[in-house]
C-alpha cells in the first residue's frame, strides 16, 4: 500500500498540474475573448431571475451581501419585468425615483436578452444581412433602448455628442448599478411619491433630488430647461460622472444577480454595429473574431484600423478637393479661337458655379466618414468624442464655404440674366450690375458663415452666454474704433444710391483721374494712368466728382468718355489761318472713327493767349486706347498747325520788279497752286514793301488727305513757282521769308 501510494503520489501531481494548464488556458482564451457573455438562447422572452447567490458572500464594504431577491424593491422590479414583457413600449421615466430607476433596470435588461436572441437565431443560418422580421426586431430593440436613453439628463452634454455619449451612459450606468445591487450589504429602499413627499417634510429645504445611498447616483425632477417637469430622471451630474463610476468598477468581479448585464458595455463597444452587430461580422470564425476585437484602449482592433483607413481616404479626397479650389483663384481664360473667347467677366458666374461644386463634396463626405465611424464601425469613448468635433468642424466650414459660393454664384447669375434681359452683352453694363448685387450676395454670404459658425460653437459645447459674448466683440470694435467703417459703409451705400459715378466711367475724384474699375460698399478703386488708387467711400462723397462719361439713357449702347485738347497757339497766327485750322479740325475730327460728338473752337486765356479747344467723346474705359486716340488727336492738330503754316507763304520779289510784272503775280500764284488739282487758290496780295522788297501772300487750301503728301505738294508748289519767276524775269531778293532757292542754285 506503501509502494502503491508512493507510485500514486506523481500521477496525482501530474494530474493536478494538467488540471492547473488547463484553467491557465480556459483564462487566457477568456482574456483574448471578453465578449463571451451568458446568453439566452432558449426561450423568446426576458430573463428569469438567476439562480440565488450565496447568502454568506461578503459585499464591497466587508458585510454580509444581500442579495438582489432580498431587496424592499425586488417584487416591484419582477412585476415591471412582467409589465415591460407583456407591453414592450412604455415610459420609462416615472413621478418617482422608484418608478425611474427600476424601470431603467429592468429595460436596459431586457434590451441585452433580446439582442442575445437575436444573435442566437443569427448563428443558425449563413447570411450577409438582416431578414425583414430580424430587422424589424432589431428596431424595437433600438426604440427600447432609446426610452431607457430618455432617463438621463445629457442637458449638460454638448448637442453634437449628446446622443452617443447619453447612449454609452446608459449602458454603462446600468452596469453600475448592477454592481451596487450585487454588492449591497444593507437594504436599498427607493422611494416612490410617498416616500419622496416625507423624505422632504424631514429635510429643512424641500428638494426634488434623491440620491441612491452609498453612491453618487441622483434622480432629480429639477431638469434645466424644463420648469415643468414631473418626472425624475438621472441627474446631469450623475450622466457626467458615469465614465468615471463604469472605469472603478468594470474591472471588479461581483457576485452574479438577477437581470445583471455583465458584458453589455464590452458587446456595445468592441463590435462594430449599433447596438446589434453586423450580420456578416456575426457569420466570422470565433477566433477571427477574438483576433478583430482584441482590445486597444477601449477600442478594438478592427474598429481602429479601419477608423484609420476612413480618415486617410477622407484626408486625401478633402487635400484634392481644396488644391483644386485654390486652383481656380489663379487667373485664367476659357481657350478658343476668335470671337469663341468671351471676355473675362462674362465666365465669372462659371468660376463662381465651380467653386460650389467644388465645395459641395464635402459636405456629404463629412458626413459619411462621421457616420461610418460612430454608426458603422461604432466607436466609443474619447476617441469617438475627437472624431465627431473633428467632423463637425470639418462639416461647418465646408457648409460655411459653400454657401458663401453659392450665394455668390448665384449674384453673378442673377447679374448676367439682367443685362442680358436689357437686351446687351455689354462688359461694362456687367460690371455696373455685379457692383450693384454682388456686394448683396457676399453680405448674405457673410451672414450665413456668421450663423454657421455661431451653430457650431453651441454643437461643440461652448455656452450661448460666451458665444454672445464673441458675437459682441464686433459691436465693440465698432464702437471703439471702427467707426470709419461705419461711415464708409454709409458713404458707400449713398453712392450706390445717387450713383455719381459707375464703373467704366472717366472721372476726377480729388487730384486723381482715371476709369472706375470697381465700386464697392467700403471704398471705390480708380484705374489711374501710373496705379490703381483705392479711394474710401466717405472720401469720395465728400469729394467734388468731374465725371466726363456720357450717359446714354440705352444701356446697349457703348460708354462714352469725354476727351478735351486744348492747344497754345501762336500769337501771330492770322485771322485766315485760325478759319484755315478750325476748318482742317474740324474735318478732320470729323473723319475720326474713334471720336463721336468732336466740337472744335478757339479761346482767348485772361494772357491774351489763343487755345485750340477740341472736345469729342470716345469708345473707351481703358488708358490705353484712351491714350492712343488722345496721342493721335494732338499728332494731327500739330500737323494741321504748321499744314496751315505752310499754306500762307509770304514771298518778297525785288524792287526792279516793274509794274507790269507786279501785276502778274498774283495769276502766276493762282495757275501754280491749280496745276495741282487737290489744291486750291485763295489769294495773292501785295501785304507789305518790306526794306527789301515788295511781299506777297500766297494762300491757298490743301484738300490731301494725309500730312507727308501735303509737304511733298507743298515743295512742288514752291519748285513751280521758281520756275514761273525764272521765266518771267521776276527776282527774289536776299533775304526773304520763303525758304526756297534760286533755280540757278538747283541748277548748280
Amino acid at each position: 500500500m506503501a509502494a502503491s501510494s508512493s507510485q500514486a503520489s506523481p500521477v496525482l501531481r501530474v494530474h493536478r498540474s494538467l488540471r492547473h494548464l488547463a484553467a491557465f488556458v480556459l483564462a487566457v482564451l477568456l482574456a483574448l475573448h471578453p465578449l463571451v457573455s451568458q446568453r439566452v438562447v432558449s426561450a423568446g422572452t426576458a430573463p428569469l431571475p438567476r439562480s440565488e447567490p450565496t447568502t454568506g458572500s461578503v459585499g464591497a464594504v466587508g458585510g454580509a451581501v444581500i442579495p438582489l431577491q432580498q431587496q424592499p424593491f425586488y417584487a416591484e422590479l419582477m412585476r415591471l419585468a412582467q409589465r415591460w414583457a407583456d407591453a414592450p413600449l412604455g415610459q420609462v421615466e416615472g413621478e418617482s425615483p422608484r418608478a425611474t430607476l427600476l424601470n431603467f433596470y429592468v429595460v436596459m435588461a431586457k434590451v441585452q436578452a433580446e439582442i442575445a436572441l437575436v444573435e442566437a437565431e443569427a448563428s443558425q443560418t449563413n447570411q450577409l444581412v438582416w431578414t425583414r422580421p430580424q430587422s424589424l426586431r432589431i428596431d424595437d430593440i433600438n426604440t427600447l433602448f432609446a426610452e431607457a436613453v430618455e432617463t438621463l439628463d445629457a442637458s449638460s452634454i454638448p448637442e453634437s455628442i449628446r446622443s452617443d455619449v447619453a447612449q454609452e451612459g446608459a449602458i454603462q450606468l446600468k452596469q453600475v448599478l448592477d454592481y451596487v445591487f450585487a454588492t449591497a450589504v444593507e437594504p436599498i429602499v427607493i422611494p416612490d411619491g410617498e416616500g419622496m413627499k416625507a423624505i422632504n417634510a424631514q429635510r429643512s429645504k424641500p428638494s426634488g433630488s434623491w440620491t441612491l445611498p452609498g453612491t453618487s447616483i441622483t434622480l432629480s425632477q429639477e431638469i434645466e430647461g424644463k420648469p415643468d417637469n414631473l418626472n425624475y430622471l438621472f441627474s446631469a451630474e450623475t450622466v457626467a460622472q458615469i465614465g468615471a463610476l463604469y472605469g472603478e468598477i468594470q474591472n471588479r468581479t461581483f457576485p452574479a444577480q438577477p437581470f445583471s448585464t455583465p458584458d453589455l458595455y464590452a458587446d456595445y463597444s468592441y463590435t462594430p454595429g449599433h447596438l446589434v452587430p453586423h450580420r456578416w461580422y456575426l457569420n466570422l470564425s470565433p477566433w477571427l473574431r477574438r483576433l478583430l476585437e482584441f482590445p486597444l484602449d477601449g477600442q478594438s482592433a478592427f474598429q481602429i484600423v479601419f477608423t484609420l483607413i476612413t480618415l486617410l481616404i477622407y484626408g486625401a479626397v478633402m487635400v484634392r478637393l481644396i488644391t483644386l479650389l485654390l486652383k481656380t483663384y489663379r487667373y485664367w481664360r476659357p481657350q478658343g479661337q476668335g470671337s469663341e473667347i468671351k471676355p473675362l467677366p462674362w465666365h465669372q458666374d462659371n468660376l463662381a458655379w465651380s467653386r460650389t461644386l467644388i465645395t459641395l463634396p464635402m459636405l456629404p463626405l463629412s458626413r459619411l466618414a462621421e457616420w461610418f465611424i460612430d454608426e458603422y464601425l461604432n466607436f466609443t469613448g474619447l476617441p469617438l468624442v475627437i472624431a465627431k468635433y473633428f467632423f463637425y468642424v470639418c462639416y461647418f466650414l465646408a457648409a460655411s464655404a459653400f454657401l458663401f459660393f453659392l450665394l455668390e454664384a448665384l449674384g453673378r447669375s442673377l447679374a448676367e440674366s439682367v443685362v442680358r434681359l436689357g437686351g446687351t452683352n455689354s462688359d461694362l453694363q456687367l460690371k455696373r450690375v455685379s457692383n450693384l448685387i454682388m456686394p448683396v450676395s457676399r453680405m448674405l454670404g457673410s451672414l450665413a458663415v456668421f450663423v454657421l459658425l455661431y451653430r457650431l460653437m453651441i454643437l461643440i459645447g461652448l455656452p450661448p452666454a460666451t458665444v454672445l459674448a464673441f458675437s459682441a466683440v464686433p459691436g465693440l470694435a465698432i464702437g471703439l474704433g471702427a467707426s470709419k467703417l461705419l461711415g464708409n459703409l454709409f458713404a458707400g451705400l449713398a453712392i450706390q444710391t445717387d450713383r455719381p459715378v459707375r464703373v467704366g466711367e472717366f472721372c476726377r475724384i480729388g487730384s486723381n483721374l482715371g476709369f472706375v474699375s470697381r465700386m464697392g460698399l467700403r471704398s471705390l478703386e480708380l484705374q489711374t494712368l501710373d496705379s490703381r488708387v483705392t479711394i474710401p467711400n466717405s472720401v469720395v462723397d465728400e469729394e467734388t466728382i468731374l465725371n466726363f462719361s456720357y450717359r446714354n439713357p440705352d444701356p446697349r449702347q457703348p460708354l462714352l468718355q469725354s476727351f478735351e485738347i486744348r492747344m497754345p497757339i501762336d500769337l501771330g497766327f492770322s485771322p485766315d489761318k485760325l478759319d484755315d485750322l478750325l476748318g482742317y479740325a474740324r474735318a478732320k475730327l470729323a473723319s475720326d472713327p474713334d471720336l463721336a460728338s468732336p466740337l472744335v473752337s478757339v479761346e482767348l486765356a485772361d494772357d491774351d493767349t489763343i487755345y485750340l479747344i477740341c472736345f469729342a467723346r470716345v469708345h473707351q474705359g481703358a488708358w490705353q486706347g484712351y491714350l492712343a486716340i488722345r496721342e493721335r488727336v494732338v499728332m494731327g492738330l500739330k500737323e494741321l498747325i504748321d499744314q496751315v503754316n505752310k499754306c500762307h507763304v509770304l514771298i518778297g520779289v525785288s524792287y526792279d520788279t516793274s509794274h507790269d510784272q507786279l501785276l502778274l503775280i498774283p495769276r502766276l500764284l493762282a495757275e501754280v497752286v491749280e496745276s495741282d488739282p487737290l489744291l486750291k487758290f485763295r489769294s495773292g496780295r501785295l501785304v507789305k514793301i518790306s526794306d527789301f522788297s515788295y511781299d506777297f501772300l500766297l494762300h491757298y487750301v490743301s484738300s490731301y488727305p494725309g500730312y507727308s503728301d501735303f509737304k511733298d505738294a507743298a515743295a512742288a508748289v514752291n519748285r513751280r513757282l521758281l520756275a514761273v519767276f525764272d521765266v518771267h524775269g521776276i527776282d527774289i531778293p536776299f533775304p526773304t521769308a520763303v525758304e526756297i532757292q534760286r533755280s540757278s542754285d538747283l541748277t548748280g
